[in-house]
């Protein structure tokens, strides 16, 4: 619960940021870039620090080393948290992180389905409604950045393509 809680604190504090004054509007896709990166920067510390015994826990026995695996996407989540400040490799993060999502997502229902007394909030149904929240802030940062790169590549190339022809 708390890397959703900050997603939507970091977005909505970054919203209000990014809006400077009432005049202008917020940038949404910074915003939620920010937001991202604040909760990996929470649940990629949390594989260190604090929560490690109970995530080496979640892992699906089928891995061998438990350990190594949450030290390995802890570091890729904090290492995509970090990348997300920069506008060229966001979408590279973002794409990174949606697979990441997707791909922890069994070791989320096996912690939801074995019976273990957990908080509501540890529950299946609201564990999943989260994962899809995250799932889709990750996507539509890497669809909206891949598109942002493709513009910005095409202005510079009109740019480059007009100066040719007028030097020659």
């Amino acid at each position: 619960m708390v890397p959703f809680i900050v997603l939507v604190a970091a977005f909505v504090a970054a919203l209000l940021v990014t809006a400077r004054g009432t005049a202008r509007r917020p940038d949404v896709t910074v915003a939620l870039r920010i937001a991202v990166a604040a909760m990996f920067l929470v649940s990629g510390s949390s594989h260190f620090v604090g929560m490690r015994e109970e995530l080496i826990d979640m892992v699906p026995d089928l891995f061998p080393n438990p350990d190594l695996v949450i030290d390995l996407t802890g570091v890729l989540e904090l290492a995509a948290a970090l990348a997300m400040v920069s506008r060229r490799l966001a979408p590279w993060a973002a794409t990174g992180l949606t697979l990441l999502l997707i791909a922890m997502f069994p070791a989320n229902v096996e912690l939801a389905l074995s019976g273990a007394d957990l908080p509501w909030n540890q529950t299946l149904v609201p564990r999943s409604v989260m994962q899809v929240v995250f799932v889709v802030a990750t996507s539509v940062l890497a669809v909206r950045g891949f598109a942002s790169l493709r513009r910005s590549r095409g202005a510079t190339s009109e740019r480059t393509t007009a100066t040719e022809s007028t030097t020659v």
